[in-house]
């Protein structure tokens, strides 16, 4: 079949995708169409397009060989139909940079988010300690300092942050994991990391944390409801 252009993980990004289908008829079925092969060339693309949703075009190689695979059994079509196939996928160089633009901004995106998350859990620190909060507002308002009264009956209710123990590895596999989950953009990347989680868990034996991994893992399978 020629050339289709599919959209990856980035919906304005496309892969350029050529299938080398087959088709037969249905064990026990009767053949109603007048052209099976463009009828599984139909149901071919529409098979293979939410793989591709799930991955990215830096990536091809793993887009292919999922893609293949989701192909290479025979699939139950319509109309006494069933078909399987092949994939060869390119990317041109205007969406590879496409996809960069979009990487780069999500990381930019991120790391501000963890900047701006740590000036707030610091704010809420000082503002949470009645010492600091009474040092703070001195420093930032020193000719106001009669309105830190209704500022403490205002922040009465504020929790105070607390600080992530560091005691060795417990902060260094903090800090690590927080690094991690930055890094995992894609449902496919997301995917594979909960697998060998939950593999992993299993093989320590915490069977409660292997069952939360694993629901994890089902909320983030292709197909399943938003959350």
């Amino acid at each position: 079949m020629s050339d289709e252009r599919m959209p990856s993980h980035i919906a304005s990004v496309f892969f350029t995708v050529r299938i080398d289908g087959a088709w037969r008829p249905a064990p026990g079925q009767a053949l109603d169409h007048h052209d099976p092969a463009a009828l599984a060339g139909h149901h071919l693309c529409q098979h293979l397009a939410p793989v591709l949703r799930r991955h990215s075009v830096l990536d091809a190689a793993a887009a292919r060989d999922a893609a293949n695979s989701a192909l290479a059994r025979w699939l139950p079509a319509i109309a006494g139909l069933e078909v399987t196939g092949s994939v060869q996928l390119t990317v041109s160089a205007r969406g590879r940079d496409l996809a960069e633009e979009h990487a780069r901004r999500q990381q930019a995106a991120s790391l501000e988010h963890e900047d701006e998350m740590r000036r707030l859990a610091h704010l809420q620190r000082l503002l949470a300690d009645p010492d600091l909060r009474r040092v703070w507002w001195i420093a930032q308002y020193p000719d106001r300092h009669l309105d830190l009264t209704s500022l403490a009956v205002a922040l009465k209710d504020l929790p105070l942050q607390q600080e992530a123990r560091d005691d060795g590895i417990r902060g260094d596999v903090h800090r690590f994991a927080d690094r991690l989950l930055t890094t995992l953009r894609t449902p496919q990347q997301r995917e594979v990391f909960l697998q060998a989680l939950t593999q992993a868990l299993h093989t320590l034996g915490h069977h409660g944390l292997k069952t939360t991994a694993a629901h994890w893992q089902a909320d983030n399978a292709p197909g399943s409801p938003p959350t």
